[in-house]
């Protein structure tokens, strides 16, 4: 059973013995040093917020945190706010845009696989979540060793057709940044050809690359009604890397209509 979040602040301040007024005292410290008076918790704010269950403001919890020495994000989880969720909920919304996931850099611990069953082959195709005896709960710090800092990852954005059907819109993809030469072919199929992830003025692109002299072209697959894109290079288009990953929705998009085609061709003409 969760503890509530104002009885767990009492709980923190009593063990560490403040007071009401040592609290204040602190906060006062705080908010002048940062220049903000939202981070001073009087005697009778911290009363409510202990005993009447008014939730304090993200400055009031940042004080309390530092005062009561304890770490910010548990603080936040007492009043049911869990950073660790944050992938799950990940779904709830789907940007028009590409760009770089960062909210995942939130949470702190992951659900991973702890037991797989032993009959298992890798050279079958298998319903992965049935292979998983055991799930359970381990602090991202044990995964770091797997780890490796040359792999950012992105986001195809809903509006985002220049690589489907390869890469349809809501994909997620991994990116290498180590590999940021284009590289020519030739190429036995399209699925050998190096898809990169691209940073322009307005934003970012997944595409097949081409440079020839300054400009780089910004490849859109056959199939796709996003017509090739050309850029000065480096000036207005930088690769940041090779896509060498993608995790792949299906039967969440919609195929724009021509109108919608025809915005897109006249905003990239």
């Amino acid at each position: 059973m969760q503890v509530p979040g104002g009885q767990k602040l009492r709980t923190l301040r009593q063990n560490l013995g403040y007071t009401m007024r040592d609290v204040e005292k602190g906060s006062l410290q705080i908010s002048r040093r940062l220049e903000n008076n939202e981070f001073v918790i009087p005697p009778s704010r911290l009363f409510e917020i202990e005993t009447n269950g008014v939730v304090p403001s993200i400055f009031r919890l940042y004080t309390l945190a530092v005062i009561y020495r304890s770490d910010y994000r548990e603080l936040l989880s007492s009043y049911g706010v869990d950073l660790n969720n944050i992938a799950s909920d990940l779904g709830s919304a789907s940007p028009k845009y590409s760009h770089f996931c960062r909210s995942l850099g939130s949470a702190t611990e992951a659900c991973v696989p702890l037991g797989l069953d032993p009959r298992i082959s890798v050279f079958k195709t298998a319903n992965f979540a049935r292979v998983i005896e055991r799930w359970g709960v381990v602090p991202l710090e044990y995964l770091s060793t797997l780890a490796e800092g040359r792999y950012s990852y992105g986001y195809i954005g809903a509006e985002d057709f220049t690589m489907y059907p390869i890469l349809p819109p809501g994909s997620f993809i991994q990116i290498d940044e180590t590999k940021t030469r284009v590289t020519e072919g030739p190429w036995r199929s399209e699925f050998e050809r190096p898809i990169y992830f691209v940073e322009t003025r307005d934003g970012f692109v997944c595409s097949w690359c081409h440079i020839a002299g300054q400009s780089i072209f910004l490849q859109s697959h056959s199939l796709s009604p996003v017509p090739i894109r050309i850029f000065r290079h480096p000036q207005e288009a930088e690769v940041i890397g090779q896509v060498v990953g993608a995790a792949i929705r299906f039967g969440e998009w919609q195929v724009l209509s021509s109108e919608q085609e025809q915005g897109e061709s006249a905003k990239t003409a």
